[in-house]
């Protein structure tokens, strides 16, 4: 009877761990992330569209030329200022010591200047008389001249002084929305750190990354065609007014800045945007040729293959090795002459790890 007990435990117990081994062996698959297009015609692939986002034309950073603690917020992000308002304050002690030091000199050198040239003025009176000698008359008169100069130079010093206490507090240079703050009251700040955006002006501009293969093919003046999810039905025409020539290190693009055309009251700053640009021309390929980029093809011993990718959405798709015939090379890719037709998504990046029946998760 123990026997049998025994046995029944040893058996329970190898069946639960073989169970929990099993559970541990259970590992969740995490598909390859791959890079794709979709390939068209020549003429769709001319036309191509970016996201960007919608900013004032005429945005303007304010900061604090001083060091200090914010004492004092008077408008916040999303308030409508007039030009002139105070946006916030610094407390700017030593700045103001320094100030009210500099007017009471300034008070202090007025006063001797005064008493310089009453002094100037009655030893004149009685030098023309005939009661003082030149040299008192002269030694009044440079008094008077020193006297002078310490008052021009203490006025001076005033009005560096209040120049300096300005550098602790932020106005309005325009009639305008703030579009954003940075910093609170009791918070310590550095000079030129930006407290706030105020967007001013009418004009509405999109700020768009062009990626490497596409920025040479932008020109200022460009035409673009805008549209916002935000609002529908409409489309706005833009010009290309700005070309970053150094890529932003943090997005891998370069920034593109598309004046609208005729904004209207609808578009705020901070709308997403998407940006067309049209860049058919008097190509001589025929308009139903299908073009792909080079880094797409790869080779074996067949000959030149794509990674063609099965898939009934945008999401994950199968990888299939498929051999292509290829035409002449463009500035834009190879021409195809066999093995794709137009809607087809083929790899773009990282066609040595890639094998054929891979399941893979798809990536723009």
């Amino acid at each position: 009877m123990k026997f049998l007990k025994f046995t029944l435990i040893t058996i329970i117990t190898l069946f639960f761990f073989t169970s929990c081994e099993e559970k541990k062996e259970e590992k969740k698959v995490v598909l390859k992330p791959v890079k794709y297009i979709t390939v068209g015609d020549i003429s769709t692939q001319k036309i191509r569209t970016f996201s960007g986002k919608a900013k004032a034309g005429d945005a303007i950073n304010l900061s604090f030329r001083s060091n200090g603690v914010i004492t004092k917020v008077n408008h916040w992000k999303g308030a409508k200022v007039k030009k002139g308002a105070i946006i916030a304050k610094l407390d700017n002690v030593e700045a103001n010591l320094a100030y009210q030091q500099s007017v009471s000199a300034m008070k202090s050198a007025q006063s001797s200047m005064n008493t310089a040239k009453s002094n100037l003025n009655r030893v004149k009176s009685l030098y023309e008389k005939g009661s003082n000698s030149l040299s008192d008359y002269e030694q009044a008169r440079n008094s008077y001249q020193t006297a002078l100069d310490q008052f021009e130079n203490a006025k001076q010093s005033k009005n560096i002084q209040a120049t300096q206490l300005s550098y602790g507090i932020i106005k309005a240079p325009k009639d305008g929305i703030i579009a954003n703050t940075d910093g609170g009251v009791g918070e310590r700040v550095s000079s030129g750190h930006v407290f706030a955006v105020l967007n001013a002006g009418k004009e509405i501009k999109i700020e768009v990354g062009l990626p490497e293969n596409i920025v040479n093919r932008v020109k200022l003046d460009m035409k673009t065609k805008l549209e916002f999810p935000a609002i529908e039905g409409h489309i706005f025409d833009g010009t290309v007014t700005e070309l970053s020539p150094t890529i932003n290190e943090e997005s891998s693009t370069y920034n593109t800045v598309v004046f609208i055309d005729k904004p209207i009251a609808e578009i705020k700053a901070g709308m997403a945007a998407k940006v067309t640009f049209d860049f058919t021309d008097s190509s001589r390929q025929k308009s139903n040729s299908i073009i792909i980029p080079v880094k797409a093809v790869g080779e074996d011993g067949k000959g030149r293959f794509v990674f063609l990718i099965q898939s009934k959405d945008d999401t994950k798709g199968t990888i299939k090795k498929q051999h292509v015939e290829l035409g002449e090379l463009t500035a834009d890719g190879f021409i195809i002459k066999n093995g794709l037709t137009a809607g087809d998504k083929i790899a773009t990046a990282g066609l040595q790890t890639l094998l054929d029946g891979q399941e893979v998760r798809l990536k723009q």
